[in-house]
């Protein structure tokens, strides 16, 4: 019998930190995200010569599909989305490697259908290839994906080798405390904690990655973070869009399911954390656990740690918009926040005083994610004392989007005869000093997942400290419903209850561009 014919693909492209030989399997393949997102994030892994010399991409979907119609949607897609032209030379080499997979989640069949296909690609590369899943759909069916996954025996495959199978699993994780549990435990009787991989497309962004660089590689900050030195820190969330097409998925989730449970506390997480004692995966994993059950209960109600609101009719970009009451498939009384604000206490030695205030919400006034550490004003000191200045508090600003950077606000002298001060800006730009073709989030992240580096991840008892905070709050929402719920014009910075939220202890939002 002569040797199996080795995939063209197999050969042409690159190797990446020892990257095992892997079949990346993506169940939702015919999903938005699979067409906006991983498709082009892995043509331009291809093109930086990134992903495994053997590999292969199934996707995997409800709808029969030949092989040719998905390479040709999927080149489509990535010529669309892409951050780089389409190049059709590099694209002959990888559609060859791209094949598809008709199933439904539930159906026991399909998944033997699949473990099948990848045995196939296997012999055709003449070596084992790591198995990783990627379920990109719905949450509904993660249970059941995950299920056949395990009954299969691919969730199994390679176990303690260098082909260990692994699974990545898109957020939401859960809807609230106790259907995380539920998830982490279907997850646990199928894989092990590691082969998860659960992903937060925010930890792949370069300036959250650098977070860690800035504190502690850079002695000059680590001594002043700490509740000597910084009187607040604010991380905000905004995004000027409502919420478009996906009204009915945002009516169950709102905003502190969609945006702040999960990504800003991932940059609290990051910001606050202590100090881990290496760079492994799990020691920087488990200071964020000990961060976030540190943090103190949420006080509920009138007067509590938390704002809602949700968005009226206003001017967003110069055009006039309708509220989210207004908008496709919602409620006519939903009660779902499109706002959310909450003030966190941190127990612990480093922040206990510190107030750490979180806002996300749709139709702000401006499209931006950032952290801003506000450091004390001084009470005393030459300046100070002398009324005929105007010390600014010193403060640092680290820019996630739309320009990814970081600032620090000081005081300096205004040229001239008059004793007079000012706060200056001194800003770094990634654009300005790596140039604009940096890697998007998914593409680290992916190739992350398939060289084994679970630093980006999130790990199952973080996803549960999380929610354990979150949960009691949307369970009083919930029972409320629209009582408490305030309204806020779109394209502004949010409802009156936000910024009464920080004027009970002295502090005001930083409203960038009002």
């Amino acid at each position: 019998m002569s040797a199996p014919e080795r995939h063209p693909f197999l050969a042409g492209l690159s190797k990446h930190r020892g990257a095992p030989p892997t079949c990346l399997v993506i169940f939702g393949a015919s999903g938005d995200l699979t067409s906006r997102k991983l498709l082009p994030a892995l043509y331009n892994l291809a093109v930086d010569n990134l992903l495994p010399a053997d590999f292969a991409l199934v996707g995997f979907g409800r709808k029969p599909l030949p092989d040719g119609e998905f390479r040709a949607a999927a080149a489509r897609d990535i010529a669309k989305f892409s951050r780089r032209p389409f190049n059709p030379e590099i694209w002959s080499r990888v559609e060859a490697a791209v094949h598809y997979q008709a199933g439904a989640y539930d159906d026991p069949a399909a998944f033997a259908a699949l473990a099948s296909k990848v045995s196939d690609l296997e012999r055709a590369a003449g070596r084992a290839l790591q198995l990783v899943s990627y379920v990109s759909t719905p949450p509904t069916v993660f249970d059941a994906i995950v299920e056949n996954l395990g009954r299969s025996g691919l969730a199994a495959r390679g176990l303690g080798s260098a082909a260990e199978s692994k699974v990545i699993i898109e957020k939401p994780f859960g809807h609230d405390l106790g259907s995380a549990v539920r998830l982490n435990a279907v997850i646990a009787r199928n894989f092990r904690e590691s082969q998860v991989y659960r992903i937060d497309h925010y930890l792949g962004k370069e300036t959250v990655q650098d977070l860690l660089v800035l504190r502690f590689a850079n002695p000059i900050l680590e001594p002043l973070w700490n509740r000597a030195h910084v009187d607040h820190v604010q991380i905000t969330v905004a995004e000027e869009l409502g919420v478009g097409a996906r009204g009915g998925y945002y009516d169950h989730s709102g905003a502190t399911r969609d945006m702040v449970q999960n990504h800003t506390m991932q940059l609290l997480a990051l910001t606050a954390m202590d100090a881990p004692g290496s760079l492994s995966p799990e020691a920087i994993r488990d200071q964020k656990v000990r961060l976030l059950d540190a943090i103190r209960a949420l006080r509920l109600g009138p007067g509590g740690d938390a704002v809602r609101g949700q968005y009226a009719e206003g001017l967003s970009a110069g055009e006039r918009v309708p509220g989210y009451l207004g908008e496709k498939d919602i409620p006519a009384a939903s009660a779902t926040e499109t706002f959310s604000a909450v003030r966190l206490a941190i127990e612990n030695d480093r922040w206990a005083g510190v107030p750490f205030y979180l806002r996300s919400g749709k139709r702000m006034a401006r499209r931006v994610s950032e952290i801003a550490v506000q450091f004390r004003q001084p009470v005393d000191g030459l300046f100070a004392r002398d009324g005929r200045y105007d010390i600014a508090p010193n403060r640092l600003v680290i820019q996630i989007q739309p320009d990814e950077g970081s600032t620090l606000v000081l005081n300096s002298k205004v040229p001239g005869l008059e004793p007079r001060t000012q706060p200056v800006r001194l800003s770094f730009r990634y654009a300005a000093t790596y140039g604009s073709d940096t890697p998007e989030a998914y593409e680290r992240l992916i190739l992350d997942a398939i060289v084994g580096d679970r630093t980006l991840f999130i790990r199952g008892d973080e996803t549960e400290a999380s929610w354990r905070l979150y949960t009691p709050l949307l369970e009083s929402w919930a029972s409320a419903g629209r009582e408490g719920l305030e309204s806020y014009a779109s394209g502004s910075w949010g409802p009156g209850g936000a910024d009464a939220l920080l004027a009970a202890q002295g502090h005001a939002w930083r409203n960038t561009g009002r």
